[in-house]
């Protein structure tokens, strides 16, 4: 599905949906529990339903009810192919978790997720007594032992998480090591704030956790809060957000005070949420633990007076796409003044963007990024393979149009 988006102007308010980072976690929980979690979300995406199918496969059953997801746990574990889709959570997140409790696992996955690095959590497994076979589909064999894992911090949170996850299940304590710098770590405490919530014990060090072993994880009705990350757009078309938790351990709320650095002022109001951007000017900004909003940040130094930087985003060219390339190609299609650099971009902005067509490299972020960027150009943008938004937010245009944009598929 192609789109056409005219320039207009956006307004009103909106919902945030469901966080797609906390519904992993809460799904893959109850999934562990002893008994029935209800998990409470509005809305749900490929990269959700990706994770349910896999704990299903597991042995798990998952039923929608309204606003809510029945989770009955594990207890048969079914000898079923796990398909992950394109979602790298959920890959991420369940290799450990498979090797936890049962001894042979086969994975599946689709479009660019095959290609996404397994290093070092690869290499840490097979140290605890778990063989990998070479590409996909992946099988892995051997039970995950317990013991001394050590991970370099700035490759991938979604290791620690995964591992967080497993090691409570297993024979024995264990600890994670991370070796500095440790990047993404909002989404390293996301995950231990859910195994909490689920009666987990995780002991946070200096760059390590330390976990019991014969854990049980304890069923929880969890209502999942708003998004950041997929909120974000919105709020930076000006239009205002309710359902947001303004105490969120999501790294992407730091959105707020990237913008009020732009030059924006931010109103809380009546459990509303906007901005006022009046006139941005260029900032330096370190994408060390917000990597999910660099492509959106870069959209709006485009348009900002005077120079942004954006650095410490090299591990963004192993996201859905190689996003330091798709973001750079996006807003230079769009007529933007962008430069690429090692780890980042530096973008001298303009007043307005001239339009034109781009890629969506099958990445949803580029796609809700070009479709702010249209309400900055002088012309119409057509974005290619558009769809890719249902990965996270699958409501992302008929939202967009409501709120008086004019988005018309092709």
């Amino acid at each position: 599905m192609d789109v056409r988006i005219t320039p207009s102007e956006v307004s009103g308010s909106i919902k945030a949906i469901a966080s797609k980072s906390f519904a992993h976690r809460a799904l893959i929980c109850a999934a562990l529990s002893e008994s029935d979690s209800f998990i409470f979300l509005n809305s749900t995406s490929k990269d959700i339903e990706a994770t349910a199918e896999c704990l299903m496969s597991l042995g798990a059953k998952i039923t929608r009810q309204g606003e809510a997801m029945r989770v009955e746990p594990v207890k048969e574990i079914k000898d079923e192919p796990l398909f992950c889709n394109e979602s790298g959570s959920t890959l991420r997140f369940l290799l450990p978790v498979a090797a936890a409790i049962k001894d042979k696992s086969v994975f599946t996955a689709a479009g660019k997720l095959p290609e996404r690095p397994l290093s070092p959590l690869k290499e840490e497994m097979e140290r605890h007594g778990v063989s990998f076979s070479n590409g996909f589909p992946l099988e892995i064999n051997g039970s995950l032992s317990s013991g001394e894992y050590v991970l370099k911090g700035n490759v991938s949170s979604q290791f620690v998480s995964g591992l967080l996850f497993a090691l409570p299940l297993l024979d024995g304590d264990s600890e994670i090591k991370l070796i500095p710098p440790v990047e993404s770590k909002p989404y390293i405490d996301m995950t231990v704030e859910v195994l909490r919530q689920f009666g987990i014990e995780i002991t946070e060090g200096i760059n390590s956790y330390f976990v019991k072993g014969n854990q049980v994880y304890r069923a929880c009705d969890y209502t999942v809060e708003g998004d950041w990350s997929n909120s974000a757009y919105f709020l930076a078309m000006g239009v205002k957000v309710a359902g947001l938790d303004m105490s969120s351990t999501q790294g992407d709320r730091a959105f707020l005070d990237i913008m009020n650095s732009f030059g924006a002022s931010v109103d809380y109001k009546g459990g509303f949420i906007s901005l006022k951007n009046g006139e941005l000017h260029g900032i330096t900004i370190d994408a060390k633990n917000i990597p999910d909003l660099v492509p959106l940040l870069a959209t709006v130094a485009a348009t900002a007076k005077g120079q942004t930087e954006i650095y410490n985003a090299g591990r963004l060219r192993f996201k859905e796409s190689d996003r330091l390339r798709s973001t750079y190609e996006m807003l230079k299609n769009l007529g933007a003044d962008i430069v690429s650099t090692d780890d980042g971009f530096i973008i001298n902005g303009k007043d307005r963007l001239s339009g034109g067509e781009v890629d969506s490299f099958n990445d949803h972020r580029i796609v809700m990024s070009a479709s702010v960027a249209s309400l900055k150009c002088e012309n119409e943008v057509k974005i290619k393979n558009a769809f890719a938004v249902a990965k996270s937010y699958p409501e992302f245009f008929e939202h967009f149009n409501l709120l008086g944009g004019n988005a018309q598929c092709l």
